[in-house]
């Protein structure tokens, strides 16, 4: 399997791209992002691209893969609709819809978040940007697309968010979050179990289309 992955060195997408790199079923891994990663793997290929609502530059270079982990996404906290729609919504609507046209038969893997809101009607900004996000990426011609809606997602293996006030929050309650992993699965996931699942559900398919902390957990 060949792998587009966006947000790659975004906490999720560091996660995600690790377990692409030790999994044997996937074959290559294409980065786009607007800083490298600082990784060297065989696997591995990377191109620095500094705008996201406009491929057509390396369009070429996006054809030939098999699954997409769009992992790509910032907080709502502090931020307008406007502001946040455009980093959301326009940002993801554009590399899916070049990727739609350039492979008909990818699945796209969306990282959303719990509380989403697929009536796009709900009081809550962020939560409606994200359901009309989805509503949107469901409705282009791949093979399949998914959504992963976790909740809390407790970073492994030396991964770190680039925001320093959620890293700090993770520091102090890491050893809370490793016991919620275990007790709560429907509220608790880790950036390990998030990429295995992609790789898994990219490789095999789902039931269904939207995938929650614990369907993500036994998958």
């Amino acid at each position: 399997m060949k792998v587009i992955l966006f947000g790659a060195t975004g906490m999720v997408g560091q996660g995600v791209l690790r377990e692409c790199l030790l999994d044997d079923h996937v074959a290559s891994v294409l980065v786009v992002g607007r800083s490298p990663t600082g990784q060297r793997h065989a696997k591995l290929r990377e191109i620095i691209h500094g705008n996201f609502l406009d491929y057509s530059a390396i369009e070429s270079e996006l054809a030939g893969y098999d699954a997409c982990f769009f992992c790509l996404g910032v907080s709502s906290v502090g931020m307008g609709e406007q502001r946040y729609r455009h980093l959301t919504y326009d940002i993801a609507l554009a590399a899916a819809t070049t990727l739609a046209r350039q492979n008909p038969q990818m699945v796209l893997i969306y990282v959303s978040g719990r509380g989403t809101d697929a009536t796009e009607n709900g009081g809550l900004m962020w939560a409606r940007v994200k359901g009309k996000t989805e509503n949107d990426l469901r409705r282009l011609p791949f093979k399949a697309t998914y959504m992963f809606r976790p909740a809390a997602i407790a970073p492994l293996h030396g991964i770190r968010s680039k925001t320093a006030w959620v890293q700090a929050i993770y520091v102090v309650a890491a050893p809370l979050l490793t016991l919620l992993n275990r007790l709560a699965p429907g509220y608790m996931t880790t950036t390990e179990q998030v990429g295995r699942a992609m790789i898994k559900v990219a490789r095999d398919g789902y039931p269904k289309p939207v995938l929650e902390s614990q369907d993500i957990n036994a998958v």
